[in-house]
């Protein structure tokens, strides 16, 4: 009986050794070996994500401004041009009523019509009727120039005025130089130099030229042609 006691004892004693001295176990955790991150640091980060978000946005909107005002100086570049290249735009003209100096060049962002004319032309006389009452039709209109150009290179600057007041004609009116006339032929065609034909031109707001149709225009048909032009916009 006591032997069996005995032998239960060390039996017990060896089992709990075994335990306690059994290597421990190992579990898997995903954030084992991982850092955590305070609170505070990861606010700080959330900042700095939104500061560089923010940047980019910012950067992006100044390259966007940058863009646009590369293009409006473009346009702004070839409206110059077009008025530049041409060159009896730029010629100096002289207003028979007023001794004024001036060029095409002067009116540029309006809408010119100018009109090649003679004083003995009784189809002239016609037109600029037809250009007054389009005057009158359009009322004052700060944005449409109205320019005659005699191109009889035998007539003088003081019959044309003495012809303008008497008519009651009361756009600007020149005698074009000869440099002048041969441009417009060049650029137009010589029929632009026979005054019967009424000859006009509507240059618009960007310096660009649109001879109408030959033969004497009505007001209406004047303004149907002018009016789409003086709609638009720089």
């Amino acid at each position: 009986m006591i032997k069996k006691l005995v032998v239960v004892i060390f039996s017990l004693s060896f089992f709990i050794t075994a335990c306690t001295t059994a290597p421990d176990v190992m579990v898997d955790n995903p954030t084992n070996g991982m850092a955590e991150k305070s609170d505070e640091e990861m606010k700080k980060e959330s900042s700095e994500e939104m500061m560089e978000s923010s940047s980019d946005d910012m950067k992006e909107d100044s390259d966007d401004e940058m863009m646009d005002e590369t293009k409006d100086e473009m346009t702004d570049d070839v409206s110059d041009s077009m008025m530049n290249d041409t060159v009896w735009f730029g010629t100096t003209l002289t207003n028979v009523s007023t001794g004024e100096d001036f060029s095409i060049n002067d009116f540029k962002g309006k809408v010119v019509l100018i009109e090649t004319l003679a004083m003995w032309c009784s189809n002239c006389m016609k037109q600029q009727q037809q250009v007054k009452l389009l005057h009158e039709t359009l009322g004052m209109n700060d944005d449409l120039i109205s320019i005659g150009l005699d191109v009889d290179t035998n007539e003088k600057a003081e019959d044309l005025k003495n012809y303008v007041e008497k008519n009651g004609f009361d756009w600007i009116y020149a005698v074009a130089p000869e440099e002048v006339t041969r441009e417009i032929a060049n650029l137009y065609g010589a029929q632009f130099l026979n005054p019967p034909s009424t000859p006009i031109l509507i240059i618009d707001r960007e310096g660009n030229a649109h001879p109408l149709p030959f033969g004497i225009k009505s007001a209406e048909d004047l303004k149907g042609f002018i009016e789409p032009f003086l709609k638009e916009e720089m």
